[in-house]
């Protein structure tokens, strides 16, 4: 074989390995947590464009979780439904001088596999995760809850299903405000991108991702609706179908859905919709 073909063959191999290879995907989440996604589009020839939507800020008051975590004894379930959430309760844990070793009788629920290894990071180990991660599978599989005091740290503005669902199985509910989601700081070069037909593709993976980053398009003067009716949109990709329906909501044609409601997922969904042939790089 020529050296020119050994050379061909050494670029096609490595393309395989890089199958977002050249493509400009913006990055919605909050920058802290965004390092894991950015890092994995980068190995797969991605150009990740950080445009954080939103932020992680602690709670206007934190009268209500200081008075959860003072009562901890009288829960049966402390359910988590972010690794915000988990990271949130367990700082301010640590702040009001109590241990984890206080949590490790509890039963402790998270809504999925991320949020279960941030868990499982501070040497506590959850007793459900249910097979779907949102908020209706948690309802749906976490057991008779009946009569039991079940704890929600939570978002500010987290979606109201999962109260309302285990209240309807007769389950006495505390939510309290763990941490905010506001605004994130943005970048106007993305979004700029956006319109100019230079990104190949948008990540939402929240529903506060998609309305923030909605929010930083029209202090730019744009909208969902008339920057997708060019030929050259980006496609939109979301982490799950919560997520999905927020985009479509707030005007936006979503692309692809991970199967799989995790980082994993959104990767695998991204890498599937540039795979199809008339997707290929300069098609």
């Amino acid at each position: 074989m020529s050296e020119a073909s050994l050379v061909g063959v050494a670029a096609t191999v490595a393309d395989s390995d890089r199958p977002l290879l050249g493509r400009r995907i913006v990055v919605t989440r909050a920058r802290a947590q965004a390092r894991d996604l950015v890092a994995r589009l980068q190995a797969l020839g991605a150009v990740p464009l950080e445009c954080p939507a939103i932020r992680i800020v602690p709670p206007e008051s934190y009268a209500p979780l200081d008075a959860a975590l003072a009562h901890l004894d009288r829960y049966d379930w402390i359910v988590f439904t972010s690794v915000n959430g988990v990271a949130a309760f367990l700082a301010r844990l640590a702040q009001t001088e109590q241990e984890t070793v206080t949590l490790r009788g509890k039963r402790l629920a998270a809504i999925g596999p991320a949020t279960a290894a941030a868990l499982r990071a501070q040497d506590l180990v959850p007793a459900f995760i249910p097979t779907a991660y949102v908020a209706e599978a948690i309802v749906a599989e976490i057991g008779d809850v009946a009569g039991r005091r079940i704890l929600l740290p939570r978002a500010d503005i987290a979606r109201a299903a999962l109260g309302i669902g285990l209240r309807a199985k007769g389950a006495i509910v505390d939510e309290v405000t763990a941490y905010r989601t506001v605004a994130g700081t943005g970048q106007a070069s993305p979004t700029e991108g956006v319109r100019g037909g230079a990104v190949d593709a948008v990540t939402f993976t929240s529903s506060s991702t998609v309305r923030y980053f909605g929010q930083s398009l029209a202090a730019l003067g744009m909208d969902a609706a008339a920057l997708q009716a060019g030929s050259q949109r980006p496609a939109v990709v979301c982490i799950g179908p919560i997520t999905a329906q927020t985009a479509q909501d707030e005007g936006w044609v979503v692309d692809a859905v991970a199967a799989d409601y995790t980082t994993d997922g959104l990767i695998a969904a991204l890498v599937r919709w540039f795979s199809e042939p008339r997707r290929a790089k300069g098609a």
